[in-house]
């Protein structure tokens, strides 16, 4: 399944963005610990390249986050220029509060009543954006929820009289490249429940987890011979044991699907990361792979059908 969510509304966010952006000084992204870049908008690099702005990359969430995974990709993006990482959870305000400290150290030249810190933060819907908001403000401003896209319109407050926070809309992009992206996405709850089928869903996580995390799946299933299941099984096991059935005596797989994506999103199957620096660069590989030998199919069927086309006017 190839998941693609584009509401309207986010490429309104997109046009406005750019035109904020001028006016930024720091770009504070927070993207999903659980997978840092298939969280990562590629729009707001474009965007911010643009503008020359630096950028603090928030990795929110590591308490659900595999903690080697989490530091493997700090040091990813503190050696990509202009971009510092910053591993945190809203859930501790400890971590909340040495954000405008950091923040300061990226723009050094602005944070002074005469010209205050102007920040810009973005990133996809659903990775604690507005939460953190209201933790470095310490009230609501923002509305948060469970479903992505809550916040849809930008929103200027003040941290203090040298601080400006512009609140951003949660905005993916146009065209997911990588499969398997929207699957993460879709699995962390990034993307329209409208936009995707569950049970594929839970099957691409459930395939996930038996390769990096099977005592895991065992530690909260109780599952036995895990060598032997397949991410079909996994789905199948979860609902045999919390009893789903439908009327009639068949496994309820849809609900089973559902209740074991919540498992993962709340973090009760415990600290998962779903992408490394190298299995990344691995999916990437495969994926020019693909494109590559799609594009050569491509090109031979043009070529045989011009050769065709020859032949024809030859034989007239």
């Amino acid at each position: 399944m190839s998941i693609q969510w584009y509401p309207g509304h986010m490429n309104a966010a997109r046009k406005k963005a750019a035109e904020q952006m001028e006016n930024t000084d720091l770009v504070i992204e927070v993207v999903d610990a659980r997978l840092p870049e298939a969280s990562t908008n590629p729009m707001v690099e474009e965007l911010r390249k643009f503008r020359q702005r630096p950028c603090l990359k928030i990795l929110n969430k590591i308490d659900l986050a595999d903690p080697v995974a989490t530091a493997a990709w700090s040091a990813y993006y503190n050696a990509q220029e202009g971009v510092t990482a910053y591993a945190m959870t809203t859930k501790k305000p400890a971590d909340v509060a040495r954000i405008p400290e950091l923040a300061k150290q990226l723009a050094p030249h602005r944070g002074v009543p005469t010209k205050p810190l102007r920040i810009m933060i973005m990133g996809i819907p659903n990775v604690g954006k507005s939460t953190l908001m209201n933790a470095l403000l310490k009230k609501r401003v923002a509305k948060v929820g469970d479903e992505p896209a809550v916040t849809k319109q930008q929103q200027k407050l003040y941290l203090d009289k040298n601080t400006v926070l512009v609140d951003t809309p949660g905005m993916l992009w146009p065209k997911i490249a990588l499969p398997s992206d929207g699957l993460m996405l879709a699995a962390s709850h990034a993307i329209g429940s409208n936009a995707l089928i569950e049970e594929e869903v839970a099957e691409f996580l459930a395939g996930e987890l038996l390769l990096h995390y099977p005592d895991l799946l065992v530690a909260r299933y109780g599952f036995k011979d895990i060598a032997s299941f397949d991410a079909i099984g996994v789905v199948e096991g979860v609902g045999m044991k919390r009893g789903f059935r439908q009327k009639g005596g068949d496994l309820d797989y849809e609900k089973a699907a559902h209740t074991f994506l919540g498992d993962y999103r709340s973090g009760i199957l415990g600290r998962i990361s779903l992408e490394t620096p190298d299995t990344r660069r691995e999916r990437l590989e495969r994926h020019a792979a693909e494109m590559a030998e799609k594009a050569a199919e491509k090109a031979a069927i043009a070529a045989e059908k011009a050769r065709a086309a020859a032949n024809g006017k030859r034989g007239t």
